[in-house]
């Protein structure tokens, strides 16, 4: 996987063609998918133009996607990721991620619904086992569906376990990486065992974050990125490609979309990474506390 991709979580239907040309445009070889983030036929209607623009060729890319938590059961692993290949409009994909390792019962609906205090969501929980899952993801394997499995929002004990338990080792681990939740134990572990990591929300989501955890806004970045004339955002990319770690940043401005990209004419210091990697303040973006009663609850710890 490059380094570098496009992230498209969240990203509407009226932004998709705009982003995704504009990141092909700047460089990006790498784009990261999901069923539940609803935009799949329009990024495939996307990716069909581009490629008949002949801007790229299929083979140039690495498109990855993920298997939704409604469809864990065995039997509806390999279905959902047709239906993924569907709508991507593609023969296969490059990787292929488990997106969170708990399971929502089947047949009720596969996008989270917020509840009435947008604490939780309306979807009943279900005790099927992320190993199941995972068989089913190695059976798309087999079937030529997909290049590579992996997992994402997992701790390092969910890991061990998944390693001592299956055939296909997990190629990469997805999960929330910046400075507020630097993922010292969980990098460590996965490097010991030969698995990639990608950093999502790598600016800390400042929409979500507030004005405490706004890293764009940051004093401690704000002064790194002065010092080497670069943007905040540019920094804290950055900072996961000094640890080995792949980044998929996502913006709807064609000309953020090109900045991001630009991350790889420069380096942080060990003073800057020291920095980075030792906030004593801790905060989630994407905590999932409404699941925390699951026996598969991943967050809160790596």
């Amino acid at each position: 996987m490059p380094m570098i991709g496009l992230g498209t979580w969240e990203l509407k239907d009226k932004d998709v063609k705009p982003s995704l040309k504009a990141a092909i445009d700047a460089g990006y070889r790498a784009i990261d998918c999901a069923h539940v983030y609803g935009n799949e036929k329009e990024i495939g209607e996307t990716l069909a133009e581009i490629f008949k623009e002949g801007k790229v060729k299929r083979e140039d890319l690495f498109i990855t996607s993920k298997l939704w938590s409604a469809q864990h059961k065995q039997a509806s692993v390999k279905p959902a990721c047709e239906l993924t290949l569907k709508n991507l409009r593609l023969d296969y994909v490059d990787l292929y991620l488990m997106h969170f390792p708990y399971a929502f019962k089947e047949g009720e609906g596969d996008f989270p619904k917020p509840g009435p205090d947008e604490s939780h969501h309306e979807l009943a929980m279900s005790d099927t086992d992320y190993l199941e899952a995972w068989k089913g993801m190695e059976e798309c394997v087999k079937a030529g569906l997909v290049k590579s499995i992996g997992v994402c929002n997992f701790n390092t004990k969910q890991i061990k376990r998944l390693l001592e338990n299956c055939s296909t080792k997990p190629a990469m681990v997805q999960v929330e990486l910046h400075p507020f939740l630097p993922q010292k134990k969980l990098v460590d572990y996965c490097n010991e065992n030969g698995i990639a990591v990608t950093a999502y929300s790598s600016l800390g989501n400042p929409g979500q974050a507030g004005d405490k955890f706004n890293l764009l806004d940051e004093p401690r970045v704000k002064k790194i990125a002065e010092k080497h004339k670069k943007t905040t955002g540019q920094v804290l990319l950055r900072f996961s490609l000094e640890r080995d770690i792949c980044v998929i940043p996502k913006s709807v401005n064609p000309e953020r979309v090109k900045s991001n990209y630009q991350i790889t004419d420069f380096k942080l210091d060990k003073e800057d990474m020291d920095t980075l990697l030792n906030f004593k303040e801790s905060h989630r973006v994407v905590d999932n506390k409404w699941a925390s009663d699951h026996k598969y609850f991943p967050f809160g710890e790596e």
